[in-house]
């Protein structure tokens, strides 16, 4: 082995073998069998990422699909191959053709043994040339799944490492994992770099978030004046009036109802690229960080004496404070519309109390990063409350209730169309 390198190159040789070949035979088949153990301390977290993937000649890269619940799952590949991967959440088998593979046929079957997760089956179609002396040349990656590592070997090994599609993928590969690949040459605590990067990307999205939060605390100043609106029309068939009149209200403050939506868009591919990073950041692995051993899998205060279905066997106190921060930060929107709707209250805290229940088991990097954001959340939320004046907004109000209100094209249009079909609008 090289230094810093994880790969082993090899020859098969075939010697005098024309009277046991067939001289028009133009292949042979490789069969590759492999016991993936179990190395992570949450078998469950292991399991979502431990799969087989190959990468088509000249093409991209598949797999057997993730989080499989089919105690057997195959695929027939009919096409050219340039290397296939055994991979578990951390270190991957991989094996490379310096040509390529006809074809392919690959399996994996779920254990139930406490010390493998899954077996691995291929069988690879290999270019065969008959003669007095043949040579199949090949090269075995063993190691881990890093992706400054991988991608150095070329051949798009480092697409091994699933980081989400689209636009996820795009952030974790060109943002996340740069800055965080930078905070490491010079911070040692990953505790710490996790923080780091967590105001970072704070810092990066207030801008564009800060009048939406300012749109939120003038809704929450107008509140009385919402409750008493509802108060004016408490009858379910008067729920039009209700919502235009609380429109124009907003509207005449010159409030954007919508705008206080605006942070929680802008967040929501920041934390799904966090969900997709943390749990395959090897980065994280045994590294430990206040009362967690292991950033890379969940951390435990409690172990309970029996399983609770979805929650597992333990109490994860990063996931209790990411489930406390998130009521925490809800509680300040209270003031949205419709969130004061018994229904939508219930469903607005009953959304943290799931994720309590299937974040327990995932990594505890993952839990602290939601935390971190939902305070710098309330944080952000509290100074932006600071540059808004209640009288400002009133007065403003009181201006704007003297003019007649005009119509938005949209608003009429849709007035056009009710009195095409013969309805009438709502008179104020």
């Amino acid at each position: 082995l090289q230094p810093n390198r994880y790969v082993v190159d090899f020859n098969v040789t075939f010697k005098s073998m024309e009277g046991i070949i067939a001289s028009n035979q133009n292949s042979i088949t490789l069969d590759w069998r492999m016991y993936i153990p179990q190395q992570e301390k949450g078998r469950q977290n292991e399991e979502n990422y431990t799969t087989i993937k190959y990468k088509y000649f000249q093409d991209d890269v598949d797999q057997l699909k993730f989080r499989s619940n089919k105690d057997e799952d195959k695929a027939d590949i009919t096409t050219k191959l340039s290397w296939i991967a055994y991979q578990d959440q951390f270190f991957s088998s991989v094996l490379i053709t310096n040509d390529f593979f006809l074809n392919g046929s690959v399996q994996s079957t779920k254990l139930t043994s406490p010390k493998y997760i899954r077996y691995f089956t291929s069988e690879l179609g290999v270019p065969f040339n008959p003669g007095p002396e043949s040579n199949i040349s090949m090269k075995f990656y063993y190691g881990p799944n890093h992706m400054s590592t991988l991608r150095k070997e070329g051949m798009e090994l480092d697409k091994i490492v699933f980081l989400g599609k689209n636009i996820i993928g795009w952030i974790n590969r060109f943002m996340i994992i740069p800055v965080f690949n930078w905070l490491e040459k010079y911070i040692g605590s990953y505790g710490l770099i996790i923080l780091i990067l967590t105001i970072l990307i704070k810092i990066v999205l207030f801008p564009l978030t800060f009048k939406s939060y300012q749109s939120t605390a003038k809704m929450q100043v107008l509140k009385p004046m919402v409750e008493e609106i509802g108060k004016k029309f408490p009858k379910q068939e008067d729920a039009m009036k209700k919502q235009q009149a609380t429109m124009d209200l907003y509207k005449r403050a010159g409030i954007n109802p919508m705008g206080g939506c605006l942070p929680m868009l802008l967040q929501m591919p920041i934390l799904f690229a966090m969900f997709r990073f943390f749990p395959v950041s090897i980065e994280l692995r045994q590294e430990a960080f206040l009362w967690a051993t292991d950033l890379s899998t969940y951390d435990s205060i409690l172990t309970l004496p029996f399983k609770i279905p979805i929650y597992g066997a333990h109490v994860s106190l990063f996931t209790l404070l990411m489930t406390a921060s998130t009521l925490l930060t809800m509680k300040m929107t209270s003031a949205s519309p419709g969130q004061d709707q018994p229904g939508m209250k219930m469903m607005m805290y009953m959304m943290p109390v799931m994720f309590m229940f299937m974040l327990n088991n995932f990594s505890a990097g993952l839990t602290y990063y939601y935390f971190l954001a939902n305070i710098l959340t309330y944080l952000q939320n509290i100074i932006s409350k600071r540059f808004i004046d209640e009288k400002k907004v009133l007065a403003t109000l009181e201006e704007n209730r003297k003019k007649p209100l005009k119509k938005s094209k949209w608003q009429q249009r849709l007035e056009e169309a009710a009195k095409q079909r013969g309805i009438q609008p709502p008179k104020k």
